[in-house]
């Protein structure tokens, strides 16, 4: 979504500037916040042009309603359930695109709406594997979409950002930016504004889905970066040194940037502690878990330690090619990833055109440590890229380091 600067009122009056509002909000942050800018909502988006617009209903709202804090719930992924060589969803698709080597699928010639419930699990297990995957041409509506959506999960409904016009849709997280609402360039920085969804919560999103229903003719991306990838580029001493720490997520920052262009919060903002690095509990494969938009600190390290580690991964995540994928919406594409294992963030070239998109998004479990993995199921939590390597009969080189050479390091 477009950064947007938010506006408060002063004794004097409007705040209008960045820095008059950094200023007058600072007294009310904790050190490791960010200032009330809030990069994740779409503005409230007036009626210009409803009568003609087709998705008028969908368009921004901010109900005045609240909600009752989350609590723990039980989650069953379906991945768990689905054939591994994913036989029955390759079997209806016409092609299998992978579109980088470490991140991205397409599947082409699927309906969506015809999907078995094995065909559904297959998917699961895909995008855990491939990060994200694309369909163009779904007729699907936000309806079907829903239901999909809770077949992998209890659907998370957002504190802050808008749901559509049209009454009972507050499981949907609207995307909406037009010709009135310009990227403000000032707000934030482009690796601030990658993020893996509302990671902050005690149960964060598993497989999510993002629905273009009305987009530019070109601009207007998005990116997804794997942090499976991210974590197997690290030496392994790095690896072993994140597996053992664990940070902070903030909504602190998102929900007072809400409160401070005047919208109304729907349920307390929290701050949860996550590992640094978590395993997927299908694939096993362990994946980087931090992202610009909510980790705030790692705990129990110096600040100064905190702040250089967080600024490399972001920077990784961030610069990194190797670990990306970029794809190009048309109207009717629709994304599922995986939030437990990817980053992402958007393109802002497409003003004054308008980009519309609609979310659905489950619940996953609580995010675990590569520890706490081992010690609940008895398995050995795993390297993505080594495991690739043995399935393709690459023998890897081990030392009592373990595989550096394979990637390139000397022991």
């Amino acid at each position: 979504m477009a950064p947007v600067a938010t506006r408060e009122e002063s004794g004097n009056g409007i705040i209008g500037n960045v820095a008059e509002l950094k200023k007058a909000q600072a007294n009310k942050l904790l050190d490791h916040e960010p200032m009330f800018i809030n990069p994740f909502y779409s503005p409230s988006a007036g009626n210009e042009n409803d009568d003609d617009y087709q998705y008028a209903k969908y368009k921004p709202h901010f109900p005045v309603v609240n909600w009752k804090p989350l609590t723990e719930i039980e989650v069953t992924d379906r991945g768990h359930l689905a054939d591994s060589s994913k036989a029955a969803l390759f079997s209806a698709a016409q092609k299998v695109k992978h579109l980088t080597p470490t991140i991205g699928t397409e599947l082409v010639g699927i309906d969506i709406r015809q999907l078995t419930n094995q065909q559904k699990d297959e998917l699961a297990l895909l995008v855990a594997e491939r990060g994200v995957v694309f369909f163009r041409d779904q007729e699907l509506n936000i309806h079907e979409q829903l239901d999909i959506a809770r077949y992998f999960g209890p659907l998370h409904k957002h504190a802050t950002t808008p749901v559509p016009r049209e009454p009972g849709l507050e499981e949907v997280h609207v995307v909406y930016n037009d010709a009135a609402r310009r990227p403000d360039a000032s707000a934030f920085s482009k690796i601030e504004l990658w993020h893996s969804d509302v990671t902050y919560e005690i149960q964060p999103p598993s497989t999510t889905s993002l629905k273009v229903i009305t987009g530019p003719g070109y601009g207007g991306d998005t990116l997804w970066s794997s942090g499976y990838a991210l974590y197997s580029s690290l030496s392994p001493g790095m690896q072993t040194y994140l597996e053992g720490l664990t940070a902070l997520h903030s909504a602190v920052a998102q929900a007072e940037g809400s409160r401070a262009a005047g919208l109304h919060i729907r349920r307390e903002p929290i701050e949860t502690v996550h590992p640094v690095v978590r395993v997927h509990p299908v694939t096993g494969w362990k994946s980087v878990y931090v992202n610009p938009g909510f980790t705030r600190r790692i705990l129990g390290v110096p600040k100064s330690e905190s702040d250089t580690i967080l600024n490399f991964l972001f920077h990784q995540i961030a610069e990194n090619v190797d670990f990306q994928v970029r794809f190009h919406w048309e109207p009717n594409s629709i994304a599922f990833w995986d939030n437990r294992v990817v980053t992402h963030t958007a393109t802002f070239d497409f003003w004054p055109q308008t980009r519309h998109a609609l979310r659905a998004t489950p619940h996953g479990e609580r995010p675990e440590s590569v520890e706490d993995y081992e010690s609940r199921t008895g398995k050995v939590a795993k390297d993505r890229q080594i495991e690739i390597w043995k399935e393709r009969g690459i023998e890897i080189p081990q030392s009592k380091k373990g595989p550096s050479r394979a990637r390139g390091y000397n022991d």
